[in-house]
């Protein structure tokens, strides 16, 4: 039982996480002076530290849970140092790794804002204003990609479960009702999922976790340009079909990972018309370019999908996290997530036509990862949007340009914002067995050089058996100059590796060859 003293403690209750305005005011206005000269400093700093895992782990310590207190100001302070000195920079203007963009400032503020609130999205009555402000923003998002404005949608955590949602809301539409409590099983017939062979690994973990099995998918080829090969899918189809097979879901990508590779939507969304399927399009990268001059025309059949997941952590220079699903009727949705246990009283108190998200995808608590994306699309509008996006492009294909024209340099692909090259030495002519294993074993010690380096980070992708350097733009902060720097940073880093690297015959086994 508790004693008088313990009562009348509670009585005025002061918890120790408890900061008072003061305390708090001070400590913030602490911490938003280091973050504001954090990010001043981004250009002068290495792109990353380059340290190993030991390295960074000796900067943590390895000392026991702390049984005592410290100061907030003081924690903030220390871990503010720690993260500016010991991460990779996203934000840098030469990070051009992966497709996480460089996240917009106010996004930042946004966070902060919506954590102080701390709304439980979930359910209306629980976050009123931010109910309301994710359906807006959900709204602005597919009108950004040319979407039907009336769709249902909502934000995750970013492209994996933004795509998830599109494929259950496939499964239970084509594969009827009783999947939900019978699963797959209930269908007469393998369900069956097409995809080209350049989509991302989502689908897999998603035929995986939801009952499909990756023996469901299947990968269809892929054209010159790498998009999928659309005379193969529909053979693919009929042959699934006469085997007694059950397809219900076809993926389009719109901006693949590896090289940006747009597929011809359009004729997929007729395919699936004319068998019944199901049509989802990864947008997660490359849905963002849609409209603009420089982009494939073939996003504009992203109008034609039933579902499509887009990704504001990658072109639309989001803080992660923040994915969004949009999904053409609402009540696929609805039909797709929703439950009522007894305890769940939120439809009652909903007034009107407030949203309960809960229904509305996986998740049942919710953080406010709208909010952000809000505030992103009112501080710069539609337009300031479509210029950052067309200026990476533009940046993209002007690297590519010059890569073409170094001597040092093999241009491979150039789509949307992302380009692959490799580095050819010289004296090494591509084309012989030996040569192209040598310069597979080169690029990627290169690339391994280069991510550890600071001086710029860039990726891989593999085509055609080549292992080739890649870049990604979606980096506000990376101008003319940056993009401009990197042949000369590749290439000297290149000869570095080389002059150690290059096997003596190398050259007479390519005149044998």
């Amino acid at each position: 039982m508790p004693t008088h003293d313990d009562l009348e403690r509670l009585r005025h209750r002061i918890a120790p996480l408890e900061m008072s305005p003061e305390e708090f005011r001070a400590a913030g206005h602490e911490l938003v002076d280091l973050i504001a000269s954090f990010l001043g400093s981004l250009r002068e700093r290495p792109v990353t530290p380059g340290e190993t895992p030991e390295q960074v782990r000796s900067v943590l310590g390895t000392s026991a849970l702390p049984e005592q207190a410290t100061p907030a100001r003081t924690l903030l302070n220390e871990t503010a140092g720690l993260l500016f000195d010991h991460s990779l920079h996203i934000g840098h203007p030469r990070f051009f790794g992966y497709i996480t963009s460089s996240a917009a400032p106010i996004g930042a503020l946004a966070d902060l804002l919506a954590a102080a609130v701390n709304p439980n999205v979930g359910a209306w009555n629980l976050s009123p204003a931010a109910s309301e402000i994710e359906a807006l923003a959900v709204r602005w998002m597919a009108e950004m990609i040319g979407y039907a404005p009336d769709c249902g949608g909502l934000f995750v955590s970013g492209g994996n479960t933004a795509n998830s949602v599109g494929f259950l809301a496939a499964r239970r539409s084509r594969l009827g009702a009783g999947v939900r409590a019978q699963g797959v099983g209930v269908t007469a017939g393998r369900p069956r999922v097409y995809c080209s062979a350049e989509t991302h690994t989502w689908v897999e973990k998603a035929a995986d976790h939801y009952g499909i099995g990756t023996d469901g998918i299947r990968w269809i080829p892929t054209d010159e340009q790498m998009r999928m090969d659309v005379a193969a899918l529909r053979a693919q189809i009929r042959s699934d079909e006469a085997a007694g097979d059950r397809p219900f879901l076809v993926i389009g990508t719109a901006g693949s990972t590896g090289v940006g590779a747009v597929d011809a939507l359009p004729e997929l969304a007729q395919i699936c018309r004319e068998h019944d399927l199901w049509f989802h399009v990864d947008a997660a990268y490359g849905g963002l370019a849609a409209g603009q001059p420089d982009a494939p025309p073939d996003l504009a059949g992203l109008a034609l999908a039933d579902s499509v997941a887009i990704d504001p952590h990658k072109w639309l220079y989001s803080p992660l996290e923040a994915g969004c699903a949009l999904v053409r009727n609402p009540r696929d949705l609805v039909d797709t997530f929703s439950y009522h246990p007894s305890y769940y009283k939120f439809d009652e108190a909903t007034r009107e036509n407030g949203i309960n998200y809960y229904a509305y995808g996986p998740q049942n608590s919710r953080g406010f990862r709208a909010l952000k994306v809000w505030l992103m699309l009112r501080q710069v509008g539609r337009q300031g949007f479509a210029r950052m996006i067309a200026d990476d492009i533009r940046l993209t294909a002007h690297l590519f340009r010059l890569v073409q024209a170094h001597p040092e340099f093999q241009a491979f692909t150039c789509n949307l914002s992302i380009a692959t090259f490799r580095y050819v030495p010289v004296g090494v002519e591509p084309g012989s067995t030996a040569a192209e294993a040598y310069l597979n074993r080169l690029n990627e010690a290169l690339l391994g050089r280069l991510q550890q380096g600071g001086e710029a980070f860039l990726s891989n992708a593999l085509v055609g058996g080549r292992y080739l350097l890649r870049t990604c733009i979606v980096n506000f902060r990376t101008s003319l100059e940056d993009v401009e720097a990197l042949p000369g940073i590749i290439a000297r880093q290149g000869r570095a590796i080389d002059a150690g690297m290059r096997p003596a015959d190398l050259g007479s086994e390519q005149k044998a060859g």
